[in-house]
């Protein structure tokens, strides 16, 4: 499969056997500021009900198609479609789909319950109903009885929960999230990625999440596009964008990836080309260890190794050129044990399997 060749979503059909249009369609989309081209011609799916992430590194297009999405910014060419209708010059009330952004944007002298309200009340819905949404709302986030409390008597993970349940009480049919953990700690940020995917699945609303961190992307999509340069990449499940890059950009941004080619490709494998394989597909071995006819080998020396308590890194210069790094769980080894294993003499061994053709673009 090629950059260009993207892989959509079968088209999901209603029970009177009509087909149901996309949660969202993009279409040729183009923003261009000045002579800047941010998004170049993006065509894309995503089907209703889904987590889709847009991953991708600062500057690759990633936010500008969230923004023409919500009607923040207009597109130079190309539509915008919301379940089958042309929203591309609507303004962003106009559009069924509400936005959570990285600082929260919470008012700090509003209850938390009024700040989850606030969009119901501009649109005057009645106080019962109001207060029963409202309620609703903050059971989906976990944050019942949360609602006298003021934004500044929260954590940032209960910050970030009351932003998502501002959006969720609008009932949108597609909710958009820019980043919406960035400026929360590891461990919490760990944490609120396992509650915004258990969320998704219970609303059960379409979420289009845009992130830089490969790892949130992985942890919680349906399906992931890869940005570059304002461009897809490469689009498809957690496991088919990991297992199979597409492109080199791919498998060096997705994970930690070896790249092989020129003429330590063909010393490997007898043929030319770039290959890519994971560090933790590949196994240390003694030299001289034969290899088997599913697998391909490679004689080297350790170079360095870093110690990361659960794995341990090894960079292993390889005879015939280049390196490849090995990742290993650390099951029995000590940190002393790895450390010692520098300048060792080893055959690197992997699948057949897992080395894989990827294009020499990106």
């Amino acid at each position: 499969m090629t950059a260009t060749q993207l892989p959509q979503e079968p088209t999901p059909v209603r029970a009177d056997g009509v087909a149901k249009p996309p949660a969202v369609r993009l279409e040729g989309l183009v923003k261009q500021y000045g002579d800047v081209t941010a998004v170049a011609g993006l065509d894309l799916e995503i089907a209703d009900g889904e987590f889709f992430s847009m991953l991708g590194p600062s500057g690759s297009g990633k936010t500008t198609t969230l923004r023409m999405i919500a009607g923040f910014e207009t597109p130079t060419a190309g539509r915008v479609l919301l379940h089958g209708k042309d929203v591309t010059r609507l303004a962003p009330f106009e559009r069924d789909v509400n936005t959570v952004f990285q600082d929260y944007a919470l008012f700090p002298h509003m209850t938390v319950g009024d700040n989850v309200a606030y969009g119901l009340t501009v649109r005057k819905v009645p106080k019962p109903d109001r207060e029963r949404r409202v309620t609703e709302a903050l059971r989906m986030v976990r944050l019942e009885g949360y609602e006298r409390r003021k934004p500044s008597q929260l954590s940032g993970g209960q910050r970030q929960r009351v932003a998502l349940a501002r959006a969720l009480v609008n009932r949108p049919r597609v909710l958009l999230l820019d980043e919406p953990l960035g400026a929360l700690d590891l461990k919490l940020r760990e944490e609120m990625q396992i509650e915004l995917h258990q969320i998704q699945q219970e609303v059960g609303i379409t979420f289009i999440y845009v992130t830089h961190d490969q790892e949130e992307a992985l942890t919680m999509s349906d399906r992931i596009a890869v940005f570059s340069q304002g461009r897809i990449e490469q689009i498809g499940a957690p496991a088919d964008v990991y297992e199979r890059p597409a492109t080199r950009f791919v498998a060096g941004f997705v994970g930690t990836s070896n790249l092989i080619g020129g003429d330590t490709a063909v010393a490997i494998t007898g043929q030319p080309g770039l290959f890519t394989v994971r560090p933790e597909k590949i196994r240390l071995a003694e030299p001289g260890t034969p290899v088997g006819e599913d697998e391909y080998g490679a004689p080297g020396v350790i170079r360095s190794v870093v110690y990361l308590g659960p794995d341990t890194r090894y960079h292993v210069a390889l005879d015939a050129g280049g390196e490849l790094v090995v990742t290993q769980q650390n099951l029995a080894t000590s940190s002393m044990e790895a450390l010692e294993q520098q300048g060792r003499a080893v055959r690197l061994i992997w699948k057949r399997q897992h080395h894989r053709s990827v294009a020499d673009a990106g």
